[in-house]
């Protein structure tokens, strides 16, 4: 097997790194971004090209609703 070739340093920092805290403002944020973004869409009238992107842009919204509830935990 191969020596894995190392970097002399690693590239991070602790500034690279979210906090639990900072991750769930970041998914509150987009929470609100995509539900307003499915608030639009609904107003307009949803045909069937919009429909799939409704389906996405909700199945995207659950999953971070249930992701910023581990950060609640």
């Amino acid at each position: 097997m191969a020596a894995i070739d190392r970097i002399p340093a690693d590239d991070w920092t602790d500034q690279d790194l979210l906090t639990k805290d900072e991750a769930g403002e970041r998914l509150d944020d987009e929470i609100i971004a995509v539900t307003g973004e499915l608030d639009r869409l609904r107003a307009a009238g949803i045909g069937p090209l919009e429909q799939d992107e409704v389906e996405l842009l909700t199945r995207r919204l659950d999953a971070m609703k249930t992701a910023r509830e581990t950060f609640r935990s």
